[in-house]
């Protein structure tokens, strides 16, 4: 297990790699972005948004929006470009109050919305299973995800799905991934944390077909195929000032606390995300503290002493109380969920010393 020397990621997260000069992918990449031209990149995203509105149609895009910040952000982009999206969400089984309180405002922004609520007793049996046999808990979202916004699409004949930032961009990914013109299924296998599974991977005895149907992709012309594109690339992605830009506009974020990670204003609109992030504990040696504050080593708000005592202070404490409802939810007992969790631990970074697991390379 090897640590960045300019940030706390370490060589673990999926898709990120360290160089012999000991800085990751993350870091190196985010370096260039100075070298970027940000008004060339404006004018390009312009180009596109004029050839759409040629088209005149009913939606000018569809924009995936899940109540976080970086979903405002996108929606106020649209806006200031006098676009008409269509605004999706899957509507997450644990959803918070906060969450629903910022999908709401999206609405008074001013977009018309499609909310896709999956059958709860369908999602219960997905989620069990997705959890003991990957340690995850986003497959379900993510699938549906992917695949709704591409019916959406197809069902509305919009010819873009705007996204948020390039993840591989942000948090480690190969070069062509990073410069990828537009976002394909090449990608969202890598990329989009459903394990290289698809819908039909997943039928069985208690799951049918018809149950999974949200998670199938419609068949769609190659001409006909939505462009996705990340926003990110055309505008430089920070969560400070997307948060900031946000919050002008309605935006609601926790005051004091967080609901994993750094940040309180990210990953608050579900009670799931919170153990999405806690399992690549088990997985990678390292939580959504390090991701986060990754960033704001990049970004210079922080050094890398600073983040690392800010880890040391933190430890890697499980979100109990989402826990205990993620339990409920798929009716399980908190010392099941565990022993699950412990089958997904990688024993070549963990070690047991007097009954407790360390890291045989903690950061320092």
């Amino acid at each position: 297990m090897k640590y960045c020397i300019k940030c706390v990621l370490p060589d673990t997260r999926p898709n990120l790699y360290i160089l012999p000069s000991g800085v990751c992918s993350a870091c190196i990449t985010h370096a260039k972005k100075k070298t970027i031209d940000w008004n060339k990149k404006k004018r390009e995203f312009n180009k596109i948004i004029q050839a759409i509105k040629k088209k005149k149609l009913l939606y000018d895009c569809l924009i995936p929006v899940s109540g976080g910040k970086d979903s405002t952000w996108q929606v106020l982009i649209a806006k200031k470009y006098k676009l008409n999206p269509l605004g999706f969400t899957y509507k997450p089984t644990l959803r918070t109050k906060i969450g629903k309180h910022n999908i709401d405002n999206l609405k008074k922004i001013g977009i018309h919305h499609i909310e896709f609520s999956i059958n709860e007793n369908v999602e219960k049996i997905f989620l069990k299973k997705a959890f003991f046999k990957h340690g995850a808990v986003a497959i379900p979202m993510h699938l549906a995800m992917w695949s709704i916004s591409y019916n959406l699409a197809k069902k509305f004949q919009i010819p873009y799905i705007f996204w948020g930032e390039n993840s591989a961009r942000e948090y480690g990914g190969s070069k062509s991934d990073i410069k990828l013109n537009k976002l394909d299924n090449k990608w969202i296998k890598k990329y989009g944390m459903s394990f290289g599974m698809k819908a039909e991977d997943w039928i069985g005895s208690n799951l049918s077909r018809q149950d999974l149907a949200p998670f199938f992709k419609d068949k769609i012309k190659k001409e006909k195929i939505p462009i996705s594109l990340f926003m990110g690339d055309f505008f430089n992605w920070d969560p400070e000032k997307t948060f900031k830009y946000a919050k002008k506009f309605g935006f609601k974020n926790y005051k004091k606390k967080t609901k994993t990670g750094y940040y309180n204003y990210a990953d608050l609109d579900d009670n799931l995300i919170s153990i999405h992030h806690y399992l690549k504990i088990y997985k990678f040696g390292f939580s959504r503290l390090h991701d986060n504050l990754s960033l704001e080593i990049r970004n210079k708000r922080l050094t890398r002493n600073e983040a690392i005592n800010i880890i040391k202070k933190n430890k890697f404490l499980a979100p109990k109380q989402d826990i205990k409802k993620f339990c409920k939810l798929i009716n399980i007992s908190e010392k099941k969920f565990f022993n699950v969790c412990e089958n997904f631990r990688n024993k070549r970074i963990w070690r047991k010393i007097k009954n407790k697991w360390m890291l045989k390379l903690p950061l320092n």
